[in-house]
């Protein structure tokens, strides 16, 4: 049957794709037997070619295999953004062994817990969060700990300013222990020779755990077919663009799925060059390394746009050069959208995915039939659905709201360890997303909310993502998240967080009389609080459930 979506294609984008019978690391090899010279990373104004970057690979490699890293075998990659962190993946890919990626904005008992549920022997840790792994590790599997210093790839002056004025200060400058290794010592001698070993697509890649952001975190386990099919799906997605001609700005952190697929897989199935960007939140470096290397494409999350729209110096730097932008990870505001298309004039449209799927399954069309407001319809290869939410076994109609449910090659093989959650969540080939949505005639869907993050005032569902869009429309507002927080009368009731612009004041009453008359009453938020900050994932994703533990801890000491 044709799906409905079909039509709302760009010309040239396939409904299927042929996808290659091999690992993800072969098309590391391909592209730097074809694109030897493109540049595969920038970092520091520093630029590494594809054929440098498969050879380093290859040296890790073969050092892992010296200490024993065998195919099966968890690898840990604990670093932020920079060539290191591309190089220990690859590596450990070419062993047939697992990446498990570490969010550096973990405390020591998320790393242990990461550690632990994986089973890593190997890890991969930059300087400053040795301590962190030097803490935890006697409760772990660790057996190998690989050290790293952010400067390794560092051009030579920038290396040696650092090493005199920032390295002691920011806890680069360690002691490695005896019995470690350092990353420089151990690939000194390495063979730039591919390791002989035998790794299908079925194979597990990468444990890629979900944020927590609903619950404990769980190790999604991608196989190289599905992070490989996700990988190609962009690329067939992102029209216009030529193979060793783009430049992607690698913001989005790479431990986290849509930064892993957007950026760096998809970057090197199109021999694209990384712009790798160590710390997102210095917006300054960002917008200076955007106008300096000129990137084509740019993937994100709506807090890095509206922190981009809001920025005073912003006007200073050219941005023109970006033609295409993703966001995915959390809902795109309409005014966001709008604003940045109107600074920079290039396409940004709001995608959706989740670890579960490498992770991502639906897109608005780049240059086409842009809806704003919507997620835009699924990516080629990959069906979707709209279920009941009571009993999730009756398909619904356009127009009506319900569970989202996907499947496609890129959605995963299952929990790590977890068969009770991966039957939960994997039913008869699809993925049930907890997301509540809707899909319009024409195949684009709408995410109306979690499931989770539903507010449940006086009998009344209200979604969240209804009250922020109006409130994004206040002049004065520059961020918000609203959440259900616990009410003696209604159960539920409905509160504002938010982040005015600079220079701007506001009162509670203004922002709630704003709301009244675009929303329906039960829908007005009871309360408004002012903040300088929100609480956020590493990528950007605002975290709700935080602001309700805060509110519930305040209950409990009245």
């Amino acid at each position: 049957m044709e799906k409905p979506w079909f039509k709302n294609y760009e010309p040239g984008v396939p409904h299927s794709i042929d996808y290659p019978a091999v690992p993800m690391h072969a098309m590391l090899e391909e592209t730097a037997k074809k694109y030897p010279d493109a540049t595969a990373m920038i970092f520091l104004n520093g630029k590494m070619p594809y054929r440098v970057l498969d050879a380093t690979v290859n040296r890790l490699a073969n050092a892992l295999a010296g200490l024993g890293v065998k195919k099966g075998d968890r690898v840990a990659i604990y670093t932020a953004n920079c060539p290191q962190y591309v190089i220990s993946y690859y590596a450990t890919l070419k062993l047939g062994a697992i990446v498990v990626p570490v969010n550096p904005l973990y405390v020591a008992r998320e790393v242990e817990h990461q550690l632990k549920d994986s089973g890593s022997e190997t890890i991969v840790v930059m300087s400053r969060f040795y301590p962190v792994v030097q803490k935890v590790r006697s409760n772990t599997a660790l057996k190998n700990v690989i050290v790293t210093n952010i400067k390794e790839y560092f051009p030579p002056v920038i290396k040696l300013l650092f090493t005199l004025a920032k390295e002691k200060k920011g806890g680069d400058r360690v002691e490695v222990a005896a019995g470690d290794y350092e990353w420089a010592a151990l690939l000194a001698g390495a063979s730039e020779q591919p390791p002989s070993v035998s790794v299908a697509p079925s194979d597990t890649a990468c444990l890629q755990y979900t944020g927590g952001t609903t619950g404990v975190s769980k190790g999604a386990e991608l196989t190289h077919r599905n992070i490989l099919a996700n990988a190609l799906q962009c690329k067939a997605w992102f029209t216009g663009t030529q193979p060793g001609k783009e430049t992607i700005v690698t913001a989005l952190p790479l431990f986290h799925s849509f930064g892993m697929t957007t950026c760096m897989n998809y970057g090197i199935c199109n021999a694209a060059a990384m712009l790798l960007i160590p710390n997102a939140r210095d917006l300054e470096d960002l917008l200076k390394n955007i106008a300096k290397h000129k990137p084509t494409i740019f993937p994100g999350v709506p807090t890095m746009y509206v922190a981009i729209n809001n920025f005073p110096e912003t006007p200073k730097f050219d941005l023109r050069s970006i033609k295409a932008c993703i966001s995915g990870a959390a809902g795109l505001p309409v005014e966001v959208q709008k604003r940045f298309q109107e600074i920079t004039g290039a396409s940004l449209v709001e995608g959706y995915g989740l670890s579960e799927a490498s992770p991502v399954t639906h897109a608005n069309p780049v240059f086409g039939d842009n809806r704003i407001g919507t997620i835009g319809v699924p990516f080629p290869d990959t069906d979707a659905k709209i279920v009941d939410l009571e009993t999730a076994s009756k398909d619904l109609p356009p127009g009506e709201e319900g569970e989202l449910a996907v499947r496609g090659p890129q959605v995963m093989k299952g929990y790590w360890n977890r068969p009770d959650e991966t039957a939960n969540v994997l039913r008869d080939g699809w993925l049930y997303t907890g997301d509540i949505a809707r899909m319009d005639a024409d195949g684009y869907f709408q995410i109306v909310d979690r499931k989770k993050d539903m507010i449940i005032a006086g009998g009344f569902n209200i979604y969240p993502r209804d009250v922020e869009e109006v409130i994004y429309q206040h002049p004065k507002v520059q961020e918000v998240v609203v959440a259900g927080v616990p009410d003696p009368y209604r159960g539920e009731t409905v509160k504002a967080y938010v982040i005015l612009k600079p220079g701007q004041t506001a009162t509670e009453d203004e922002i709630k009389e704003f709301c009244k008359g675009k929303l329906a009453k039960f829908k007005v938020p009871t309360s408004v609080e002012f903040r300088d900050t929100l609480p956020k994932s590493m990528v950007g994703k605002i975290l709700r459930r935080v602001l309700v533990e805060e509110e519930k801890k305040k209950l409990a000491g009245k």
